[in-house]
């Protein structure tokens, strides 16, 4: 009753207290797993809150080749429009290139395709992010991976490492298209990253739920059951009680018996 635990050592229920530790130490991995799951979703914030600059900055970039594709500007007026929009471009490689979460950059590529899985060496690791939630090592269950595709202009196919620029009313009129393309990339790109912060959130929720239920588990193996033990106490206490009483009156009885002969 003092500690609150039904097995406090091996002598107690040696198998109770090896199936006590086991759901303890996956107690402990859920909740960490929680806490990584987080983590994976405030890298994916950082990304997609970097994505949201370089929407801003395509759009300007649209708004500017559809001014330049119009006959009433001459070349030099076009050229002037141009130096805008490829500063756009570079601020777009900018952005892709400086993005990075904990040193590990999240828009240049790094984390991008189906290579094998990054080292967590920092920014000169390459390949998917593996995010372990689990207190195993089963890829179904445990952890999956998150890559985000690569978000510069030249990836994007925009500006002059693209190949890509509004200087004349032809090129201008192309790279409306291009424009589009890009656009669409990226939203493709948010909409993974999207996809992948509710998949977290769920994980998180699942996690929880796990991390309750095993703890309840635990509980009923390890706590004492404290209306038995407080019933059996009373019980004993009692006995105790009518034992002491019956000693006392049994040591009394010679004083009573030589009073009488007396």
């Amino acid at each position: 009753l003092s500690s609150g635990l039904r097995v406090g050592t091996a002598a107690d229920d040696a198998a109770g207290l090896a199936i006590r530790e086991l759901m303890r130490a996956d107690i402990k991995s859920l909740n960490q797993g929680i806490r990584n799951a987080n983590d994976a979703i405030s890298m994916i914030q950082t990304a997609d809150g970097a994505l949201g600059v370089i929407d801003e900055k395509l759009i300007r970039m649209k708004e500017l080749a559809t001014q330049a594709a119009t006959g009433t500007y001459n070349s030099d007026q076009r050229l002037i429009i141009d130096s805008e929009y490829q500063a756009m471009a570079s601020e777009i490689t900018r952005i892709a290139n400086a993005t990075d979460f904990n040193g590990i950059h999240l828009l240049n590529g790094n984390i991008s395709g189906q290579n094998s899985a990054h080292s967590g060496g920092g920014l000169k690791s390459s390949g998917p992010i593996k995010v372990h939630f689990g207190a195993g090592n089963d890829s179904a269950e445990d952890y999956y991976y998150v890559s985000i595709n690569t978000s510069t202009a030249s990836a994007l196919g925009v500006g002059l490492a693209a190949g890509n620029s509004i200087s004349t009313q032809a090129l201008a009129q192309k790279s409306l298209d291009k424009l589009n393309k890009a656009i669409i990339s990226k939203d493709k790109i948010r909409a993974n990253l999207g996809a992948l912060q509710n998949r977290l959130e769920n994980t998180i929720t699942n996690l929880s739920i796990q991390a309750e239920n095993v703890q309840a588990s635990e509980s009923r193996i390890s706590d004492v059951d404290v209306a038995t033990e407080m019933t059996e106490f009373t019980r004993n206490q009692i006995l105790t009680q009518s034992a002491v009483a019956m000693l006392s009156q049994a040591n009394g009885m010679p004083r009573m018996a030589m009073q009488l002969i007396g």
